[in-house]
């Protein structure tokens, strides 16, 4: 399997990406927040030409935005064309984990399970597999709410 994985924290959960989802690694400069948006987007900012939506994922997951002082990196994406950051407490490491995806197992909190795929596990420690583009998908509906 040897799948690779970027190992986060987002929301004070660790987490893991598939890194084919992972466009870059960013230090978040300035953002520019946008009128009448969800309390999910942070806001819009500007990486390498072009316009990137920030997302706030510990708003989105915990209904707590990050304060602005913890706002330090986000995960680049391009998801359906459109290109978002979502915003990271810190990024550890990226690895091959030849176990790969587990199932999930044991109580999960109920504010992860509309993002959780499974878990992997990395020097010992289990990490909540997510999706990036889950994120997405899910802050779509909470602004259509």
């Amino acid at each position: 399997m040897n799948q690779l994985y970027l190992f986060a924290t987002l929301a004070g959960t660790r987490v893991a990406v598939e890194t084919r989802e992972v466009e870059a690694v960013v230090k978040l400069t300035d953002i520019s927040p946008v009128p009448g948006m969800g309390a999910h987007v942070a806001g819009l900012s500007a990486l390498r030409s072009r316009v990137l939506t920030i997302i706030d994922v510990a708003a989105l997951v915990r209904g707590r935005p990050t304060p602005m002082e913890q706002r330090g990196f986000a995960i680049i994406a391009d998801i359906s064309g459109h290109s978002y950051g979502l915003m990271v407490d810190a990024v550890y490491d990226i690895c091959q984990v030849p176990e790969g995806e587990l199932p999930l197992r044991g109580q999960l909190d109920p504010v992860w399970s509309p993002y959780a795929r499974g878990l992997v596990e990395h020097e010992g420690q289990p990490y909540l597999l997510v999706s990036l583009s889950g994120f997405i998908e899910a802050g779509a509906v909470a602004q259509a709410a």
